[in-house]
């Protein structure tokens, strides 16, 4: 039996015994994990999830916490512009290995979700927590951006973008003056327009706005 689940912005095909690497979870070496975005199971009797399979879910232990191989990163910019930039990166990754697929009864097995590290990753949900009711939902958000700075004044930012940093915990001026390059490259994933963080001068704006 394998199962195809989804984590990091990434969906892996693995089996019982499976050795992978996710990007970073909030765990430590010898925790079980479980993932519960599970989009399909396989075997005799294969389940394509609607987009994922209710009571599914990827057990694991997490084996260590490492580092990815290191990336080069150079940027050539044109015209009055006229400079050129080089920097590494070394992606923050979590080693598991996978030790149990369930079919069913994933929100009753007690293990702790598997979610993602670092000062913009979201709180860890319980299992359960996708059949809470919408709205519900809906009507708890406004309390999130109580005191936030208006994100608009960053270049580029929206009315639906500033939402999005919003739901991503982001809220105030600060927080994105303090962001370091593994806080840019997770929120550029997170929000789906990779380098524009950087294109725009986000940090430098905000560094400049948070002093009012």
């Amino acid at each position: 039996m394998f199962a195809v689940l989804k984590t990091g912005g990434k969906q892996y095909k693995v089996q019982s015994g499976d050795m992978l690497r996710v990007e970073k979870l909030a765990a430590d070496a010898g925790e079980t994990v479980q993932f519960n975005d599970v989009l399909m199971l396989g075997g005799d009797t294969p389940t394509v999830g609607a987009p994922f399979v209710e009571g599914a879910a990827v057990q694991a232990e997490v084996v260590d916490q490492i580092k990815g191989e290191k990336v080069i990163h150079f940027v050539k910019r044109r015209r009055k512009h006229s400079s050129k930039r080089t920097k590494g990166h070394r992606q923050k990754l979590t080693l598991v290995k996978v030790t149990d697929i369930l079919a069913s009864g994933a929100d009753k097995s007690g293990v702790k979700a598997a979610v993602g590290a670092g000062s913009v990753a979201a709180v860890a949900d319980a299992p359960n927590a996708k059949a809470a009711p919408k709205k519900e939902a809906k009507a708890e958000a406004p309390a999130a951006t109580d005191g936030a700075d208006d994100l608009k004044k960053l270049s580029g930012v929206g009315p639906a973008l500033e939402k999005k940093l919003h739901e991503a915990g982001v809220t105030t001026f600060a927080q994105v003056a303090a962001w370091t390059d593994e806080d840019v490259a997770a929120m550029d994933e997170k929000l789906s327009f990779k380098g524009r963080i950087e294109r725009e001068g986000w940090i430098e704006q905000a560094k400049e706005l948070a002093k009012g």
